[in-house]
This record gives C-alpha cells, sequence and structure tokens, in this order.
C-alpha cells in the first residue's frame, strides 16, 4: 500500500491532474469514478489506484473484482487517494488510460456523416456534455479547432460519463482545411448564427451533415462562419439572445436524428 504523498508515482498522477503537456507527453488521460472504471477498454487502462475504503466496498462485485484482476492495481491510503484525485468526494478509483486516436477518415467513415465542429469552445463541461450527447444523438465524430479546451480535462473527462471511449474526435489546427475537405465530401456544413434567416428545423439533415458551433462568449469567428454553407437560429423568446454551447449543439443534433429516424416517411412524432 502507498502512503506517502511522497512517493514517485504519486506526485505523477498529481501532475497529470493538473498540467496538460504532462499528460499529452505521456500519451494518457486519467479517470475517476466505478463508472468510467467499468467503460474503460481493459486494455487502455495503465494503472489504477483504489483506496483502503473502497477496496473494501468492492469486494462483493465480482464485475469489479475481475476487471480488477485483469488490469491490477494499486492500494493507497485514504489520504493520499485524497491528494491524488482531482474531485471533492472521490469514489476511491483513479484510472490511468491510454489515449484512442482517430483519423479524420474514420470519423468519415459513414453513408451519411452526423459531424460537431467545435471552434475555440473553451468550458471543459460544455465541452463534454456535448461529446456525451452526441453519442446519444447519433453523431458519427466531433472535430475541435486548435482553440477549443483539453478534452482529456479531467473536468471534460467526468461531464462525458463513459462517452470518451466510443465516440471519435479529432483536434484540427486548421478548420477551414477541414471545411473544405467536408465540402468535398459533400458533407452540407451549417453554422449556429445570430445572423442565420431560418429556423434550425427548416432544414433537411437527412444527408450528410456537420453542424458548427463557436466560442461561449463570442460565436463562431466571421472566417469560420462565411465558410458554412448554411446558416440557421435558435427561436427563442424573451430577452434571451444565444443559448449555451451544449444546449445548442444538442438541439442542432437532435433534430437531426429525429429527421433520421423517420419511419415510412414520416417524422418520429
Amino acid at each position: 500500500m502507498i502512503t506517502s504523498s511522497s512517493n514517485a508515482r504519486v506526485k505523477q498522477v498529481v501532475q497529470w491532474q493538473t498540467k496538460a503537456k504532462e499528460r499529452r507527453e505521456a500519451g494518457i488521460f486519467l479517470t475517476e469514478g466505478f463508472k468510467l472504471f467499468q467503460e474503460a477498454p481493459g486494455e487502455s487502462v495503465r494503472e489504477v489506484y483504489l483506496s483502503e475504503d473502497a477496496m473494501e466496498k468492492i469486494k462483493a462485485d465480482p464485475i469489479l473484482v475481475g476487471k480488477l484482476r485483469q488490469t491490477g492495481y494499486e492500494t493507497v491510503s485514504g489520504e493520499v487517494f485524497q491528494k491524488m484525485s482531482d474531485t471533492r468526494t472521490p469514489q476511491g478509483i483513479l484510472c490511468v488510460v491510454k489515449r484512442p486516436e482517430y483519423t479524420l477518415e474514420q470519423l468519415l467513415n459513414s453513408e451519411t456523416p452526423l459531424l460537431i465542429v467545435l471552434e475555440s469552445v473553451q468550458d471543459p463541461g460544455n465541452l463534454g456534455t456535448i461529446l456525451r450527447t452526441g453519442e446519444g444523438a447519433g453523431v458519427t465524430g466531433m472535430i475541435l479547432g486548435g482553440e477549443t479546451a483539453d478534452i482529456f480535462n479531467p473536468k471534460t473527462i467526468r461531464a462525458t460519463m463513459g462517452s470518451i471511449f466510443r465516440v471519435p474526435f479529432i483536434y484540427a489546427e486548421d478548420l477551414m482545411k477541414i471545411l473544405e475537405i467536408l465540402r468535398q465530401k459533400n458533407i452540407r456544413t451549417y453554422a449556429a448564427h445570430l445572423s442565420g434567416k431560418s429556423y434550425y428545423d427548416s432544414f433537411s439533415f437527412r444527408t450528410g451533415a456537420a453542424f458548427l458551433i463557436g466560442n461561449e462568449g463570442n460565436g463562431l469567428s466571421p472566417e469560420i462562419t462565411a465558410q458554412a454553407e448554411s446558416l440557421l437560429k435558435i427561436p427563442m423568446d424573451g430577452q434571451v439572445e444565444s443559448l449555451n454551447a451544449a444546449v445548442a449543439a444538442a438541439l442542432l443534433m437532435y433534430e437531426a436524428r429525429r429527421q433520421r429516424k423517420n419511419l415510412n416517411g414520416r417524422m418520429e412524432e
């Protein structure tokens, strides 16, 4: 059992929790909680740390015990685990996981791709929520502009609730180039924008589609907006001018899902 916070492995985990560069160079990210441990592919788990209390709790769960035998684990004292954790009330299990790697070709490997393209979305919670919602809505992938938050930030990972293991994504330093490729692939791009003249539910998203979502405060840049093939808007009453980025993305993704799940030519109720 590790009982000292000066242990080299403990110090490394603490660094990974706070420094994106360290995580990137090591090719890993961190997860906390039993749900994320259960959903993480066993072959991708590099290290597992369990607090004393957590070890006692899971002894009666044969599924968890079986996976721990597969991955291996290290027990740490409660005080040390608290230092390693990024949460106020940790569940007592922390994993070091190998980062998944995807290509643009994998994201486009569908007859009718449905993509989310994010430009400079800064809030880790928004980013994680968009990824999680995207899985629920059936997106085929997510493209993240270079200024977008770190998808491997511990807060983002928690917000994905496991979708980080299933939804393919890539970072793209040059979004303009990506949008050109999408046009060549006949994937129509739609920008959620205040200048849009038509509401989002008046468009058809049954063919290849990509929704462009911008920064929480400033929206999409003029350059990216100009590249969109269609501008659409979301109806709002009262004095509200715009919606949270994750909420706007959810509305668009689920409208696409609704249209694509039509039965016998009729929209789902």
